[in-house]
């Protein structure tokens, strides 16, 4: 993924084992760093282009997957896969690699990863970047609805009672065209975003059981982190596009009117993923709020 890959795990003091990948052997205090955390049962792959360019620009660049996803360990205490867990663990890798300041990336859910970081140990941020999240539970506004809230409780019961009938369906549901349709065309700018990394992502999303995906739903169902916004004195850039069909793009509007120190950049025809719609534009932004 990087120019230079050095790849390893971070032992947790729980016994988890937690894969990162950085572009550097031994960090540099001097040179900027930056944290990407990707969004709901996403991965990496999210990240690609910005990856790419800020590798090329020379930036310090941390990525990993969280606890229960993909190449780390934590899948058998599914209940441990929470937010504040989660921010302790990246803070975790950094310590164990010596990083002090950090510009934190977040994606959709990476959203609330980043602003727990900011409100668990706001001395290892020196700017946020938040791209289509929100601060508030998603069950009565995701697409910009309430039908999350009715949907959900029928989905876990289903998991519960017939778990590999559920996971069998989960794993097999990314070979339906239709499905690859609708993914494509709510989630992305189908006429910017190739068939090639919807592919990627709906593999990768297959790699990730339902378990996975309703603990964190029920993580950002619970999300109160409303009252610390107004405290956080962390430079924030707020990015979205204004064709989002996921997470309604006043919720960033919102997001930016409580933070003190932000600024906001949005795409007339965004979606939910403009870092893949416009990733120039997406790149060149972020390096403008980061030289700030």
């Amino acid at each position: 993924m990087f120019k230079l890959n050095h790849a390893n795990f971070f032992n947790t003091d729980d016994n988890e084992q937690i894969f990162y990948l950085t572009n550097f052997l031994t960090h540099e205090p001097s040179r900027p760093t930056l944290v990407l955390n990707y969004g709901l049962v996403c991965s990496n792959h999210h990240w690609k282009y910005q990856v790419e360019y800020f590798d090329e620009k020379g930036y310090q660049i941390l990525l990993h997957d969280y606890r229960g996803h993909f190449q780390s360990s934590g899948a058998q205490n599914i209940k441990k896969l929470t937010f504040p867990q989660m921010a302790k663990d990246i803070k975790g890798i950094c310590d164990f690699l010596k990083i002090k300041k950090t510009f934190m990336l977040g994606h959709s859910m990476g959203v609330n990863i980043t602003l727990q970081i900011a409100k668990d140990y706001p001395e290892l941020v020196q700017g946020m970047v938040l791209i289509s999240g929100t601060f508030m539970a998603v069950n009565d506004v995701m697409f910009d609805s309430n039908i999350m809230e009715f949907i959900t409780p029928f989905c876990v019961a289903g998991l519960e009672k017939y778990p590999e009938v559920f996971k069998a369906i989960w794993t097999s549901t990314g070979m339906n065209p239709l499905v690859k349709h609708i993914i494509h065309t709510t989630g992305f700018n189908k006429a910017m975003v190739s068939k090639e990394f919807i592919e990627i992502y709906i593999n990768r999303l297959g790699q990730l059981g339902p378990e996975v995906f309703f603990q964190l739903f029920s993580e950002m169902m619970k999300i109160n982190i409303s009252s610390s916004l107004e405290s956080m004195q962390i430079p924030a850039l707020i990015m979205g596009g204004l064709k989002d069909n996921v997470i309604p793009n006043h919720l960033q509007r919102t997001l930016a009117n409580l933070l003190p120190l932000s600024e906001s950049y949005y795409l007339p025809t965004g979606s939910h993923v403009p870092q893949a719609d416009f990733p120039d534009l997406i790149n060149q932004r972020i390096e403008l709020f980061i030289s700030k």
